[in-house]
């Protein structure tokens, strides 16, 4: 993981997955924002839910996208989302 911007961090893969038709080995997940915030607040569902569609929606994904992912790689966004709320 590197993160030489504030804004942003950039999520290096174990595995490609394809989105959009093209394999992506990198996933870049941007600073969430307060709207951000009050969005996931209003989500309906669990929060593992919640979180699904917030972490999607800071790598500009869908949440089926996000699905595709190894449990490994998805436990990396995690740990790059905490990094800016914690």
């Amino acid at each position: 993981m590197a993160n030489d911007n504030t804004d942003f961090v950039d999520v290096d893969l174990s595995r490609a997955i394809e989105i959009d038709g093209a394999k992506v080995k990198t996933l870049r997940m941007r600073e969430p924002t307060v709207a951000d915030q009050l969005a996931a607040d209003e989500l309906k569902g669990s929060d593992a839910a919640k979180e699904l569609m917030t972490i999607a929606n800071l790598c500009q994904i869908t949440p089926d996208d996000l699905k595709k992912l190894g449990l490994r790689d998805y436990k990396k966004l995690q740990e790059a989302f905490l990094g800016f709320i914690g």
